[in-house]
Order: C-alpha cells, then sequence, then structure tokens
C-alpha cells in the first residue's frame, strides 16, 4: 500500500504544494516566495524557492529562465553551505539538461548530485539524481547498463512505500522492455505503473502510464482508435497540470500512432504541429523524433522522394549519433535501409 505521491523538490515553505499543483500555480507560489527569502537575507529558503521556480520553468518549457533559476539556487545553497540543497539544485541543472537534448552534461551534473546527495546525507536528493542518470542512460539506449539501476531503484522506492518513484521505476522498466520488443511485459509494467499512479493521485505518473500503455495498444494490438482515446484522457491530465513538455510527448506518440495505422494526412499535421510545439520549449530531443517520424510520413505520402527522404535521415542520424540517442540512430538506419534501392544509372552507349 503506498501513500499519497508527494513532490520533494517543493521545499521549505512550498511544501504544501501538491504534485497535482498546476505548474502556473507553483511559478507564481515559489516566486513570491523567492522575494519573501532574498528580503530576508535566508540564504537556505533562497536556495528552495529557487528551485521551486528552476523546476516550474523547466515544465512550462521555459528554458533560458529555468537554467538561470537552478544556477541562482545552486549559489544560495553553496553560500549556505547546504550540500543537500546543492544537490537539488544540480539534480534540476541535469534534467534540464537531459531536456534539453545535452546528454553528456545531464550525466556530469546528476553524477555530481548524487555525490552532494550523499555527502550531505540527503537520501531523496540521491535517489532523485541516480534516477536521473538511469533515465539519460535509458533514453540513450544503453539498457543493460541503466536496467539494473533501474531495478534497484524500484526495489528502494518499493521499500519505502514511495509512490512516484514507484511509478517512474515502473514506467522506464517497461520503456525498456518495450524497445527490445517484450510487448506484453512492457504492458503489464505500464498498466501496474498506471494502477499505482492512480492509487496514489499522482496524476503526472498516470499520464506518462498511458502514454506507454497507448503505444503498447498501439504497436502490438494494431487497435488505432483505442490508443487515441488512451492518449485523449492522459492529454486532459496534461492539460490540467500544464506540463508542456509531457503533453507535446503525448501529442508525438498520436503522431506516430496515427503513422501506424496508414492515416498518414493525419500523421503529417500531428506531426508539423508537434514539432512546433517542441521548438517552442527548445526540446533538441522532441524535434529530431518529430522530424524522423515527418520524414517517413513526406515519403509515404509521395510528398518527399527517396534521394531527399535519406538526406533527411542521414542528417538526423549524425544528430543523434552526436547527442547520444543511441535508440534513435537505430530506428532511423531501419528507416534508411526500407528506402528503394535507387535503379542504376543506365550504361553509357559504346563510342
Amino acid at each position: 500500500m503506498y501513500a499519497n505521491a508527494f513532490a520533494p523538490e517543493y521545499q521549505g515553505a512550498l511544501n504544501s504544494l501538491s504534485v497535482n499543483s498546476s505548474l502556473t500555480d507553483v511559478l507564481r507560489a515559489a516566486s513570491e516566495q523567492l522575494q519573501i527569502a532574498e528580503a530576508s537575507g535566508d540564504r537556505r529558503e533562497v536556495a528552495r524557492a529557487g528551485l521551486g521556480v528552476a523546476e516550474a520553468r523547466r515544465r512550462l518549457g521555459q528554458i533560458a529562465e529555468a537554467d538561470a533559476a537552478w544556477k541562482a539556487s545552486y549559489r544560495a545553497a553553496r553560500a549556505a553551505d547546504d550540500l543537500g540543497a546543492m544537490a537539488w539544485a544540480m539534480w534540476s541543472g541535469g534534467t534540464l539538461a537531459r531536456q534539453r537534448g545535452a546528454l553528456p552534461l545531464a550525466r556530469r551534473l546528476l553524477t555530481l548530485a548524487a555525490d552532494l546527495g550523499k555527502r550531505g546525507d540527503d537520501v531523496v536528493a540521491r535517489g532523485y539524481s541516480l534516477a536521473g542518470l538511469a533515465e539519460t542512460g535509458r533514453i540513450q539506449g544503453d539498457y543493460q547498463a541503466v536496467g539494473r539501476l533501474h531495478e534497484q531503484l524500484l526495489a528502494e522506492a518499493r521499500k519505502r512505500g514511495e509512490a512516484r518513484h514507484t511509478v517512474w521505476a515502473l514506467e522506464g522498466i517497461a520503456q525498456i522492455h518495450r524497445n527490445t520488443g517484450d510487448f506484453d511485459r512492457a504492458l503489464a509494467l505500464f498498466e501496474e505503473a498506471a494502477e499505482i499512479a492512480r492509487g496514489a493521485d499522482d496524476r503526472r505518473g498516470w499520464a506518462w502510464a498511458q502514454r506507454g500503455i497507448a503505444d503498447i495498444v498501439s504497436v502490438r494490438d494494431g487497435d488505432a482508435d483505442r490508443a487515441l482515446r488512451i492518449l485523449e484522457k492522459a492529454e486532459r491530465a496534461c492539460r490540467r497540470m500544464n506540463l508542456t513538455s509531457a503533453l507535446a510527448y503525448n501529442h508525438k506518440m498520436r503522431a506516430n500512432v496515427l503513422f501506424r495505422a496508414r492515416r498518414y494526412r493525419q500523421a503529417k499535421r500531428g506531426y508539423e504541429e508537434t514539432l512546433a510545439e517542441f521548438r517552442a520549449i527548445d526540446e533538441l530531443r522532441g524535434q529530431a523524433l518529430c522530424r524522423l517520424g515527418l520524414a517517413k510520413t513526406l515519403h509515404r505520402l509521395g510528398q518527399r522522394g527517396p534521394d531527399e527522404t535519406a538526406a533527411e535521415l542521414r542528417e538526423l542520424r549524425t544528430l543523434f549519433q552526436r547527442i547520444g540517442l543511441y535508440h534513435a540512430r537505430a530506428m532511423t538506419d531501419k528507416a534508411l535501409a526500407e528506402l528503394p534501392t535507387p535503379a542504376p544509372a543506365p550504361a553509357e552507349a559504346a563510342p
């Protein structure tokens, strides 16, 4: 049995905020508290309020502002000699780096955060930082290395009865099984995550689990209509909390479902609209994945020829390699292999 999910990143005067609080409400409360803390000269509270500002802005897709906020939070924590607060600020910075597609930087910052959490005896900050490292590796496709870490973190979360981290770990393990072709196991784990999230009132975790379930229903069962209905329910949850990034990934999955169902015109519109969403929040990984889906869709519609499509795919492959998205690189290789082989040039006439 799990207690209701909570948000440990909302600290100090912000600890009454819920994991389901609207991000605009979080930003307003954190900004007000930051002003109060700065006026009082309480550096520890400045760090805590600044973390709330950084996380709200990150999740709203306000990248430049989030970057400035986590760094300011870290400086305040360092001035207060608070290792735990330093760990949380560094975790926020590492999570932002991953969101922007700067995966090597994310690894460095999250590793530093985990070390600070250990030195500051902040078990939760260390756990979140290790989880961030695991998620970064999973996104890159380094499944063997991070699979064990996911399982370890899942066991620890279950032992402590932490619903939010249990849901996160289940979803991460489910995604690994999905990407390696074990759809039945992936679906079972996504459904377990959704059930725990529902019981713990973790709407964000529930919405992400629904996205995973819709993906499996689409790719395994070929049931596009059911998958789209599931995504619609998840979208409503994302909108209620202003989860900008999660909503964009929900829309990308919708386009994927439409592509698999050969509804290419609808898929094209979906990828184009979602690409604009990702560009608005400077989410490089989402942009690249949308471009991959759009390139394949335009080719299927006959609106882009094999040569032009191959050039786009090769450019994307280079991008995926540069930012360390190895699973996406493999998907690009598959798309390239599926393109028709160019016809041989006609032989020149003998002189």
